[in-house]
């Protein structure tokens, strides 16, 4: 008992570590989105993109509303957001997105994961060319016929639509039309489960399974900085 009970205590601290990550990562991204667009989400499409990521990952509402506060607020943290590119062992191109109140700390931060885990901080655009940048929604599969979705969101921007593993539907445009994609969704009603803006891999690198978790090792490490806002890579 005493075994399963520290490999249950184990997952569940695991569990609460990314919750608590993706509550940072929101509470900043809706810090940005209120500096640029105002406190009202009405008024602020950004800032409801923020609210409905934060649903999606079960962060609470008063914290959402605490966030936006904040963000109003004398002591307000102005955040920058800045993004780094390197590669992982292997080969394995990635870029990091931050959003910072001190880039001096963070680049050092960056530079020595890449260093601990055998990989190299490169200089801007040494590997984002390698990436296409695009939004990528994703809502509740609720036997919605896709070819009929498609043929309504393609005036919208739609570029590839689809299924993920747990079986939500997946949508995708380039990074010009993630707004019209958002109004296009708010517009018929359709909520979302999360919005974002992610960097896609043009080409992809095939690693064995040692080499792959070498990589991963990083991508991990990064991820747990309490800078970094996502790290995309090319690994297969």
């Amino acid at each position: 008992m005493g075994r399963i009970f520290e490999v249950r205590k184990a997952t569940m601290f695991a569990r609460w570590d990314r919750m608590a990550k993706q509550f940072t990562r929101i509470g900043k991204e809706i810090a940005i989105a209120v500096k640029q667009g105002g406190p009202d989400p009405d008024n602020n499409p950004a800032l409801r993109r923020c609210m409905a990521n934060a649903k999606g990952v079960n962060m609470p509402k008063d914290r959402v509303e605490a966030a936006i506060k904040r963000a109003m607020g004398k002591d307000k943290t102005d955040y920058e957001e800045v993004v780094y590119e390197g590669y992982a062992p292997h080969g394995v191109a990635v870029m990091v997105e931050t959003a910072t109140d001190n880039p001096t700390r963070t680049v050092a931060n960056v530079r020595m994961h890449f260093n601990k885990e055998g990989g190299s901080l490169g200089t801007s655009g040494s590997v984002g060319f390698m990436f296409n940048r695009m939004g990528v929604f994703k809502i509740k599969n609720e036997g919605q016929d896709l070819e009929e979705l498609e043929l309504e969101l393609i005036d919208a921007g739609l570029e590839e639509i689809g299924e993920d593993s747990e079986g939500n539907i997946i949508i995708r445009t380039p990074f010009t039309e993630f707004g019209n994609m958002a109004k296009a969704l708010e517009e018929k009603g359709i909520s979302t489960i999360s919005a974002e803006l992610q960097r896609i891999p043009t080409t992809t690198v095939e690693l064995n399974d040692e080499q792959a978790k070498e990589v991963l090792q990083l991508v991990d490490r990064l991820e747990q900085d309490e800078d970094v806002q996502q790290v995309f890579h090319n690994l297969k």
